[in-house]
């Protein structure tokens, strides 16, 4: 094929659909106000309110519990809804329920049992918000343009990470982490109003063809569990979600007590962990290309996997916990991206538009649903047998967890398959 004709066959950059545009400024805005609450939040429970671990294990969970609890009819009632507005209603709780601690805060009433509350509204909303968000996606661009549309948004997310912590940590130096999660919340407010600016030709689901809520989250539910690869992904996925989740619930009491670092330097690690992310966004379709879109997946999921070890590895030497926090942060949420956005890419190619919403609700119910178990459990083993022996168990997990996806057929993989489509190797 000559170089025109290759051009020629290239979808047009997604940043000529005018919906995506909104769409990408939309989740920008937020995800970059997100970053503050992700940092004002653990230094908030830990060193305004005086969290021990088990407290903080039930905050964890209280963020992700709805992905478990709520995660399957969500998906089935997104796919009856209009993806939009319940993306901009989801937007418009959080906004509400953030501004609430704040406000507890000035009032001189905020108590840690009020953060969990507040994480379960907002990890509710969440729920259908990310439901909605992962469906719309085929329905906004052509098919050809997802897999950019991901890295994209991806690659947005990332760049709000580098910028957000940073600024977060330097901002808890002169202001009370209560205030900044204002600024998380107007950014929910602004990804609203932008999202409703978007114009697209989404039509709601013809009632007539409802099946009942049981019997359509039922067929969710077996689309999942009949993909052999999505199964694989499913699995591993989720291993590592549990896994670094119980090293995650514990990392502000590694950081901030154990290693005796303050919030700038958790701050600082987020932020160049960022960086890493933002190149993995940027790099995902050159990475693709060069050792396959299937192969790059159980690659990318073992290395980040390894790379956990760092957290007890730097209690074992503090002298330096920060310049390895650093390094292994920027590799893993490198290698995190790479991997989402190729199985994201992956699970969107292999499922039919009618069936996205409850496919990706049936994922995100396990692959997150973990989630909660995983920060209780680590809030109670940090209590009873220490932070460091927590973190080790989290790192041998995270690498057992990976042999779904190594041990499977998407290595040697060279393009993804499609639902009409056979892979090929």
């Amino acid at each position: 094929m000559s170089a025109n004709a290759d051009a020629a066959s290239r979808p047009a950059s997604v940043f000529r659909h005018p919906g995506f545009r909104w769409l990408w400024g939309a989740e920008t805005i937020s995800q970059f106000g997100s970053q503050f609450s992700q940092l004002a939040i653990p230094v908030l429970a830990v060193l305004v309110l005086h969290a021990e671990a088990w407290q903080l294990g039930v905050l964890n969970a209280a963020d992700t519990a709805a992905f478990l609890l709520v995660g399957l009819p969500a998906g089935a009632w997104v796919d009856r809804m209009l993806k939009r507005r319940v993306m901009i209603v989801a937007d418009l709780v959080r906004a509400v329920a953030l501004a609430a601690i704040p406000l507890m805060w000035w009032l001189g009433v905020l108590q840690i049992w009020q953060l969990v509350i507040v994480g379960a509204v907002v990890g509710t909303a969440t729920v259908f918000f990310d439901v909605s968000y992962q469906s719309y996606i085929p329905i906004l661009v052509e098919s050809r343009q997802v897999a950019d549309a991901n890295s994209k948004l991806e690659a947005s997310f990332e760049v709000a990470r580098i910028g957000g912590p940073g600024l977060a940590g330097a901002l808890l130096t002169v202001i009370s982490a209560p205030l900044l999660l204002l600024a998380d919340a107007i950014s929910f407010f602004i990804s609203a109003a932008a999202l409703a600016r978007i114009r697209d030709n989404e039509v709601r689901a013809d009632p007539a063809d409802r099946l009942g809520l049981g019997r359509e989250i039922a067929e969710g539910v077996r689309f999942v569990a009949g993909q052999p690869l999505i199964r694989r992904i499913v699995g591993s996925t989720a291993a590592f979600n549990f896994f670094s989740a119980l090293a995650f619930v514990l990392f502000p009491l590694l950081l901030l007590r154990t290693l005796g670092l303050g919030p700038g330097a958790l701050g600082l690690i987020l932020s160049v962990g960022a960086v890493g992310g933002l190149l993995g966004a940027l790099a995902t379709p050159h990475l693709a290309r060069l050792v396959g879109e299937g192969t790059v997946i159980p690659l990318s999921a073992i290395a980040s996997a390894l790379l956990i070890g760092a957290l007890p590895l730097a209690a074992v030497v503090p002298s330096a916990a920060l310049p390895v926090l650093i390094v292994a942060q920027f590799l893993q949420s490198f290698l995190v991206l790479v991997y989402n956005i190729t199985q994201v890419t992956l699970r969107q190619r292999l499922c039919p538009p009618r069936l996205l919403g409850r496919m990706n609700a049936s994922i995100r119910c396990v692959v997150w649903g973990v989630m909660p178990i995983a920060s209780l459990v680590g809030g109670a083993l940090g209590g009873w047998i220490g932070i460091v022996p927590t973190l080790w168990i989290a790192f041998a997990g995270s690498i057992a967890g990976t042999s779904f996806v190594v041990f499977s057929p998407l290595l040697g993989m060279r393009t993804l398959p499609t639902e009409t489509e056979p892979a090929s190797a």
